[in-house]
């Protein structure tokens, strides 16, 4: 009898007549916190291969196996070609550099060993992804508006929050290193750059990529290694005034079932993402994926700045390493420095023109 009705449900189910949603795996149900919500507590390591937006070469947001394992072993060369010993008897690098990629046209600076951009492309629901951004569907982060272009130029000199460490001084706008205060807010140990404090929090692609989530009742911390940033999240509360503005902004938090969302809004000037204004919008939702992965996806708005909202996602991997202090501080000899080199340029090329 068990025999014949296994037949006759699965006779029924090719058909089409039987639901196959039973047979669907059920969403990851994993440990709780006290106040019954899921547990996102844990040290999760953001570096990632997958660009913030999709490269022209890809043939679609998804990679196949092949590209994907052709372009992690090339990351992987790239690597170990890089931390190979270097020549003790080597020449000097031509004055101002090579040219090549590296700081300051590779005159030195950073050498692999350091440096920690991740060895793999971010997998979401199977598929590694070619990109951070999902919508638009290109991949692209949309155009910015011709009033936004044009603040820009205006703002060139003043720092973002997803400014690199630092540049070629003569790469960077007129005026740059003469005033603490317009060096990148990475530099300057405020914000660690990248936007790797977020929000929304992007792999800086460079090291130091921890991030720890501690989780209460009424507030989550997102403490990130990088300048040691902590953003707490006040869960079920009112944005704070407009007259408020913080360099993260004023993040609240709440529960859509197993999802944290977290809204940010209130952000300072200095902290402008991709040269955003201050009417960033940013939600974020935070939910698990499994014991050892989250899934972190954002909502960027400012109709200021873009065309249109624009949305990523990538997971974020659970780690055992443990967090270490990033000793920066503004004001730390290194600023000191990169000004009065400017100064000490500036004097040998107006040395030069006599």
């Amino acid at each position: 009898m068990w025999n014949r009705w296994v037949l006759i449900t699965a006779f029924a189910t090719a058909l089409g007549l039987v639901s196959l949603t039973a047979q669907t795996p059920k969403p990851y149900s994993g440990p709780r916190m006290p106040d019954g919500h899921p547990d996102l507590q844990g040290t999760y390591d953001l570096a990632t291969l997958t660009p913030l937006e999709r490269p022209v070469s890809a043939k679609s947001a998804v990679l196949t196996p092949e590209e994907a394992a052709k372009l992690e072993h090339e990351a992987a060369a790239a690597r170990e070609r890089g931390d190979q010993s270097i020549k003790a008897d080597r020449t000097a690098p031509p004055k101002g550099g090579d040219g090549s990629v590296g700081a300051a046209g590779n005159v030195g600076g950073y050498n692999t060993g350091w440096l920690d951009p991740g060895s793999s492309y971010t997998v979401v629901n199977g598929e590694k992804r070619a990109s951070i951004v999902v919508d638009p569907p290109n991949g692209r982060v949309p155009p910015m508006t011709p009033a936004a272009v044009k603040r820009m130029v205006t703002l060139l000199a003043r720092p973002t929050s997803d400014a690199a460490e630092s540049r070629d001084p003569g790469l960077e706008a007129p005026g740059s290193y003469d005033d603490p205060e317009r060096r990148p807010l990475g530099e300057r140990c405020l914000l660690g750059f990248a936007s790797t404090s977020g929000p929304p929090a992007l792999p800086d692609y460079f090291y130091n990529n921890l991030h720890q989530i501690v989780q209460t009742r009424d507030s989550v911390m997102i403490l990130t290694e990088m300048v040691h940033d902590a953003r707490i999240v006040r869960m079920n509360a009112q944005h704070l005034p407009k007259t408020i503005r913080r360099w993260m902004g004023d993040s609240v938090g709440h529960w859509e079932a197993d999802t944290l969302v977290v809204d940010t809004t209130n952000f300072n000037d200095k902290t402008r993402f991709r040269g955003a204004t201050e009417d960033l919008h940013v939600v974020e939702r935070f939910s698990r994926v499994d014991a050892k992965t989250l899934l972190y996806r954002f909502t960027i708005e400012d109709p200021a700045t873009w065309a249109r909202p624009w949305t990523g996602e990538y997971t974020w991997p659970a780690t055992n390493e443990p967090i270490y202090e990033y000793a920066c501080h503004e004001a730390n000899y290194a600023l000191g420095d990169v000004l009065r080199g400017a100064r000490q340029r500036e004097a040998d090329e107006a040395a030069a023109k006599k």
